[in-house]
Formats: structure tokens, sequence, C-alpha cells
């Protein structure tokens, strides 16, 4: 096993580890902190942390923009260069870590109008923006090196860092939310563990790259040698304002056209969809960087050998988180945090589609990342526009229904379409047809399947599950076998399943032989 496929498979090991115990936390900390901390101030804290997203817009893409420049350089172990490259990062992450406070400072004079009628009221509201405030501050000023950890394919060390320390701090939470109550004394709990994090890490890294300098004031300097950043910066940060609007941005909006307390509502859905989403950006996060390896070797066939092999289990992985979002989320929330938690069915299924729409051009738009093809702005510009545009017309009359509106229509065209097109003929130089003609038989194998699971929610899961015992039995009849007919599927019909299950050969033998495959 090559190193790069060894630190790919590390990465997505460790990241699997701790998606199952977060997981878990998250299911069982919700229901803690809605219990005995209230649905109002749940809702705040989420609206709070938008803000905050909205705030790491200031990063301008800078952070991608430098990774970029250390693929290379890692693959010669050359220091003299990383660490060149590290001092620029390290003077610009200062610079945007002290942007952010003073911006955030700005916005917090807003709060008396934005937060008056909240029954916690406002010296909470301060309180814990500003510690929200300094833990991202932290974040920029200390904890730039975990880019470079990344880089160098071992991002199974953040993960099991940062996710440690984050388990510790949601068992403290919630026992101190169940025993005192103290909404005060839940947001110190994350601010002492997030300097907890950064003393960790940095020690961590010392150990592991002894030999890194950083020095800001040479990293100043150094910002004349590479101009293509900034080029790059300017490319990157309208994608980053593209992606927090449509991506991040969902608790202001449901706050600002519906309700505080509706922020908390659907909260309780998109904890079990970012939980998803964070196992599918456990196999991107794990091989990004080897990607950028990959293309910097040039090899052409194995280039797009990868590409498909990316392509089939991405889509694989897709079905195991949208086929039992269509059969269990609605019982599941019943029976996770109540019936009246409930939200309209409609509201459900754009919220699934939004997802299979943001992660089925995913192969792509890390091959894109990857080659550094950040030159299609005009893109993000227009899909900005017709978000805001379409969100303004509809969600003051549709609400929710006309946020996700807005986020469907606004990237349609462009994931499924233009990526694609972009990618392969200016990254591959090849005709886009070579995309279509196999990737036609993705999407029909997927959405075959996801309109069994849509049959078999309204005839079977949707009379029959009404508690905790029937969910699971229904999930253990159900879903394992949906899930091995898909698979099974795409094994005989495409290409890109065939490549991945030859990395074991006899597995491979195997499969070929119950599916009469030559």
């Amino acid at each position: 096993m090559s190193e790069r496929v060894h630190r790919s498979v590390m990465n997505i090991k460790v990241g699997m580890i701790f998606y199952i115990l977060s997981l878990f936390l998250a299911f069982f900390s919700r229901r803690v902190f809605l219990d005995c901390l209230g649905a109002e101030f749940i809702g705040l804290t989420g609206m709070l942390m938008n803000i905050m997203s909205f705030l790491s817009v200031a990063e301008l893409g800078i952070g991608t923009s430098i990774v970029y420049f250390l693929y290379k350089p890692l693959q010669e172990d050359n220091h003299e260069k990383i660490n060149e490259v590290m001092s620029m990062l390290a003077y610009l992450y200062r610079c945007i870590g002290f942007i952010i406070g003073g911006i955030g400072i700005l916005i917090s004079l807003f709060f008396p109008w934005w937060f008056d009628h909240l029954s916690t009221g406002l010296p909470l509201v301060y309180f814990a923006f500003y510690s929200f405030l300094a833990t991202s501050m932290s974040g920029y000023i200390f904890n730039y090196k975990q880019l470079l950890v990344s880089a160098n394919q071992k991002q199974y060390m953040v993960s099991a860092y940062f996710q440690t320390i984050g388990i510790v701090q949601s068992l403290t939470q919630i026992l101190l939310a169940y025993y005192y109550r103290n909404l005060y004394l839940w947001v110190v709990v994350g601010l002492f563990f997030t300097i907890i994090g950064i003393i960790v890490f940095n020690y961590r890294i010392r150990q592991l790259y002894p030999w890194l300098q950083v020095n800001i004031n040479e990293g100043r300097k150094n910002l004349r040698q590479y101009p293509e950043v900034l080029k790059k910066t300017r490319q990157v940060f309208v994608l980053k304002i593209k992606d927090f609007i449509l991506n991040r941005s969902d608790e202001l909006l449901v706050g600002a056209f519906v309700s505080v307390t509706q922020v908390a509502f659907y909260g309780n859905y998109t904890i079990i969809i970012n939980k998803l989403i964070y196992l599918v950006n456990i196999l991107g996060d794990g091989m990004s960087a080897g990607i950028g390896n990959l293309l910097a070797e040039g090899n052409e066939k194995n280039t797009m050998k990868v590409f498909w092999e990316m392509t089939a289990t991405r889509f694989f992985i897709l079905g195991m988180i949208i086929y039992p979002l269509i059969l269990y989320i609605q019982p599941l929330i019943s029976c996770w945090v109540g019936p009246s938690y409930r939200m309209n069915t409609v509201i459900v299924y754009l919220l699934i589609f939004n997802l299979f729409l943001k992660f089925q051009y995913n192969t792509v738009y890390t091959f894109v990342g990857a080659a550094g093809l950040y030159g299609d702005v005009w893109t993000s510009w227009t899909e900005l526009i017709i978000n805001i545009v379409v969100t303004l017309c509809l969600a003051p009359f549709y609400g929710i229904i006309g946020i996700l509106l807005g986020k469907i229509i606004s990237v349609f065209f462009f994931n499924v379409f233009w990526k694609p097109y972009y990618l392969f003929s200016e990254g591959f130089h090849k005709s886009v047809w070579e995309f279509w003609r196999p990737m036609t038989t993705y999407y029909t194998l997927f959405f075959i399947f996801a309109f069994l699971s849509i049959v078999i929610k309204l005839m079977i899961i949707d009379d029959y599950v009404n508690s905790w015992t029937t969910l699971i039995e229904m999930g253990i009849l159900i879903y394992p076998i949906l899930l091995l007919f898909y698979f099974i599927s795409l094994f005989i019909f495409t290409r890109g399943m065939k490549f991945f299950i030859s990395r074991r050969p006899s597995f491979y033998s195997i499969m070929s032989k119950l599916t009469f495959q030559p």
C-alpha cells in the first residue's frame, strides 16, 4: 500500500471512529439541552454560531489558497519552502483573527434591536457571543498549523485531538446542564475547552514538526514572493461567501423570516443531516490532500481511474445517508425529541434534495480544488444573486420552504452541469461527454432506489413505526437490504465501483461470481 493510500485510509478510519462517538453524543446531548436549557436558548446559540460562521468569511479563502502551495514542497520534503509558506499563513491568519474580533464587536452593537424580545436577557446574549468570538479568534491566531497537518494527509491527527476534546466538552456540558441548568456555565465550559485544545494541539505540532520555524515578520515579506496567493484568494473569497449563504446561514434566515424558537425545531433536523454530512466529509477530507499529490504526479490514466472510483464510492455513501433520511427521519424526530418537534413533510423532502445536490458533485469539487481551478468566479456571483433574490421573494410568504427553494434553485444548474464541464475541459482537457456517458448510470440507479425508498416509507414505515422498538425493527429489516441491492447494482453497472472493489482481489472475485460478471 502506497504512503498516500495508507494516510487516506488512516484519515477515514479515525474519522469514522469519532463520527460514531459524536453521532451518539449529539443525539443524547440535544435532548438534554432542549429539556434542561430550553428551546429558546438552543435557538439563540444556533443563531449566534451562524453569525460566527458569517464572520469566518473574513478568512477570504486564504487557507484554501495557501494549502495549494504546500502540496509540492511537502512531496519534496522541502522544509525551507514549507517554513516560508507557513510564516505567510501565520501572518495572514493573525490579521484575520483581529479583523474578525473587530467586526464581531461592531455587529454586537445591534443585538439590542435583534434580541430584545428574548426571555433569557441581553447580558446572556452578549456573554455567549463574546465567548464564541474569542473561540473563533483563537482558532485563527493559534491553530493555523492544522492546515499543514491536513495538507500532509494527517487529518486523522487533527480529528483525534479536536474531536476528543469536543467529546469531553459535550459530556461536561451535559452533566452541568442536567444538574445546574445554568446557561452561563454552559458557555464557560466551551471557552475553557477551547483553551485546552490550543495548548495540547500546538504541543503535539512541535513534536511532529521540530524543524517548523514560523516567523510572522518574514511571513509579511513573503507575500511579495507569492502573488498567486492573493489572486487565488480573490477567487476563493467569492466561493466562501456563496457557500456560507447557501450552506451555513440556515439558522439566521429561519430566525429572521420565521422565529428564534423555530430555529431550534429546524436545528433538530440539521443536527441529523450535519452528522451525515460529516460522514461524507470523512472520505473527502481523508483523500483531498492525496488528490493534490495525485495530480502533481501527472499520471492521466491513474487520475481518471481514481476519479471514477471516488464517484462510485461517493454515490454509494450518498445512498447510505439519503435513503435512511427518506425512510426514517420523521419517526426518528418523534422518538427522539417528541412528535411536537416534527416539521412539514415538504420541508423534509426539500432538505433531503438539497443535501443530494450538495454532495452529488463532491468528487468533481474535490478535483477542482486540488487542481486549483478557481477561475470561474462568475458562477459563484450568479449562484449568490439567484439565491438572495429567490429567498427574499419566497421566504416572507413560505418561510422555511422559501429558504430551501432559494438554495435548490440557485445551485441546481451549476452543481449538476457547469462544474463537471469546467473540470473536464480545464482540468482534464477532455470532452464533458466522457463525464456524462458513465454519470447517467449513477443518476439513474440512485433515483430508482430513492423512489423505492419513498414507496416503502408510504406503504410501511408511516403506518408501522411509532416507537423506538418499531423504528429499530424497521431499520434492521429494510435498510441493509435496500443498501445491499444498491451496492450490487453499482457494481454490476458502473466501472468505478469495479475499480474500487478490485483493490481487494478476493472480494472482487466473490462479487463477480455472485453477479455473473465475466
